[in-house]
């Protein structure tokens, strides 16, 4: 169920507030482009600063506008465990396929409490979990024999990891086996992530460009490589390009050049510099999204 092009999805605000016509006009653009699935209220739709009611609204809505046409995976972690239950919870009550669920930032869990965190919350609410490993953002790294260990778990069906590190790949089949869904979380690197044996990404660029990363992950899946590196070429720079300021600022920029969508972001969060947007735009042109930067 959970393979090919995810699209982390950006959260559209209005004058501070959610802009629910612009979530569900988001969605529906994503799967007429090809898009194999929607995660909202991930780091890139800003959960971070959502409301509880905010972010349940966003997932009801982005449930309702997929009518099951494609999955939908919500994110539902937290830093603090029954907080995350919560959001688990609400999310089943709301229709989506999976949770997204994230290792707890700033407390620090060792290995231990990473695990009996997954735990707690698999076993308090029956939908599936995906794990999410980024220590970029949560300073801690879910280490390969930890997540196996989480693996273990009945509804913990797969991982989003933004490592970057190929090696990963391997080492969570070998650990974990063939079943277990590996789904990258790093643009840059999901050419090698698949190669390596991954099945997809949950993808920032697919905001901008959801067609071409549905391309490229077809390709992959069906081991065309030869049309998988041309497309992973035209798209390399606009991965680069939409973290060149703090995500999700310049996708939302992008959005905006293309006439989607308005660029508001929620504090602490700013929008990009000149700096930025200029390699978005000419990033933009790379892809052939844009005449000219």
């Amino acid at each position: 169920m959970f393979k090919g092009s995810m699209t982390a999805l950006v959260t559209p605000f209005k004058n501070g507030a959610v802009d629910e016509d612009a979530v569900a006009a988001l969605a529906e653009r994503q799967i007429a482009a090809g898009t194999h699935g929607l995660v909202p209220c991930g780091t890139t739709g800003e959960n971070a600063t959502l409301t509880f009611e905010e972010h349940m609204r966003v997932v009801e809505i982005v449930v309702v506008t997929a009518k099951g046409r494609v999955p939908v995976v919500a994110g539902t972690g937290s830093n603090s465990t029954a907080v995350a239950i919560a959001n688990q919870r609400r999310a089943k009550e709301l229709g989506a396929d999976a949770g997204l669920v994230v290792a707890p930032y700033y407390n620090k869990p060792n290995a231990e409490g990473l695990f009996q965190h997954f735990k707690a919350i698999h076993d308090a609410v029956d939908l599936p979990i995906v794990v999410y490993n980024v220590p970029g953002r949560t300073v801690v790294d879910i280490q390969a024999d930890t997540v196996a260990r989480i693996a273990g778990l009945e509804r913990v069906v797969g991982i989003k990891d933004a490592t970057g590190d190929m090696a990963r790949v391997s080492d969570h089949r070998r650990l974990i086996g063939t079943d277990f869904v590996l789904l990258s979380g790093d643009d840059p690197s999901a050419l090698g992530f698949n190669a390596a044996g991954g099945v997809g990404a949950i993808s920032v660029t697919s905001n901008v460009a959801p067609d071409l990363c549905a391309q490229f992950q077809d390709a992959t899946l069906a081991g065309d490589w030869e049309t998988a590196r041309e497309l992973n070429d035209k798209l390399m720079p606009l991965h680069h390009a939409l973290f060149s300021s703090s995500s999700p600022g310049p996708a939302k920029y992008a959005l905006s050049v293309l006439g989607v969508m308005n660029t508001e972001l929620r504090l602490p969060l700013t929008e990009p510099n000149e700096a930025s947007n200029a390699q978005v735009r000419a990033a933009l042109v790379h892809a052939g999204l844009l005449d000219r930067a």
